[in-house]
């Protein structure tokens, strides 16, 4: 689940703090990472799990209003058809997602206030009136309609991202990437498997861990000769006047051109240079690209990449 964009993203924030420092200590900043990449994963599934914490909430509601000493005649007999939704039955009960929950000890109790104005939001929104007013009561209906509000209100919320802010800095950034693998989850669920239904591994495999290990230890290790290489090829400019975030992004993309020979060049760079626009100043990604794609020409013509 954890690709290897958010995981050059999180080498990248970690070293700016790590060169920053005057007492530089690479195995307990190595930890640091994974531990940061671990807190990525959490928020996976505290996403998942929100989707379960807003339907007992609906159906606290319901039961709340139907004991009201004044109940109206809607109150009554309510529509049920939101709390018996199928995918969210699965999904409470699925086993991956228990065992992590009873394991890391995270929940949205602490948060009932959030949990009341995105309800709000979802029973105003035309997606849920949609779904209330159908007649088709599949389980893909079912499931479709959580892809529909979890992309359409819970992302766009203004408030879940100050939310989990609040609960974690680590998770400043990981929203719209974590986002989308939870909407592929979704996607990806079957009632046929029940409560066995596999939830998304924290890395693909061996080789995406292997990365992150190593990407991070040889973007320390080369650090000194490649801020020579960098100084090189920042033509005019002087180093110390180059914006300290975009020379972190060079060393980390310079050191996976040295140390990653399946993977093209084109795309080093270009993942650099998307995370430059995003991390760095404005100008930033057109001034990484042209210094890269010199040092990629120069490491070509020593020998010290041979790939395209």
């Amino acid at each position: 689940m954890i690709n290897r964009i958010l995981i050059r993203i999180k080498v990248v924030q970690i070293l700016y703090s790590y060169f920053l420092k005057e007492d530089k200590d690479m195995n307990l900043t190595e930890k640091e990472l994974f531990f940061s990449l671990d807190k990525t994963y959490e928020l996976y599934h505290l996403l998942l799990l929100l989707m379960v914490q807003l339907t007992d909430a609906q159906r606290a509601r319901i039961e709340m209003a139907k004991a009201k000493h004044l109940a109206t005649l809607a109150e009554k007999n309510p529509n049920p058809k939101f709390i018996q939704n199928r995918f969210i039955a699965q999904l409470k009960a699925n086993e991956d997602l228990a065992g992590y929950l009873n394991d890391h000890k995270i929940s949205w109790v602490n948060e009932p206030d959030f949990i009341r104005s995105l309800l709000d939001k979802i029973v105003e929104s035309d997606i849920y009136k949609e779904y209330m007013e159908s007649a088709d009561s599949t389980y893909e209906a079912d499931r479709e309609l959580w892809r529909r509000l979890f992309k359409s209100v819970i992302v766009e919320s203004d408030d879940l991202g100050d939310v989990l802010e609040s609960m974690s800095l680590y998770w400043n950034d990981d929203l719209q990437i974590i986002s989308t693998f939870v909407l592929k989850s979704i996607k990806r669920f079957d009632e046929s498997r029940s409560s066995r239904q596999p939830l998304l591994p924290m890395f693909k495999d061996d080789e995406d861990l292997e990365f992150a290990r190593t990407l991070f230890r040889k973007s320390i290790l080369n650090a000194d000769k490649n801020k020579q290489l960098i100084d090189r090829h920042t033509q005019n400019w002087e180093l110390d006047r180059v914006a300290f975030m975009d020379i972190v992004i060079m060393l980390v993309a310079v050191a996976e051109l040295e140390t990653f020979p399946a993977i093209p060049v084109r795309v080093t760079l270009n993942e650099y240079i998307e995370i430059a626009k995003s991390y760095s100043t404005i100008k930033s990604g057109h001034f990484i690209n042209g210094v890269l794609d010199a040092i990629a020409e120069e490491l070509k013509k020593e020998g010290v990449l041979t790939k395209e």
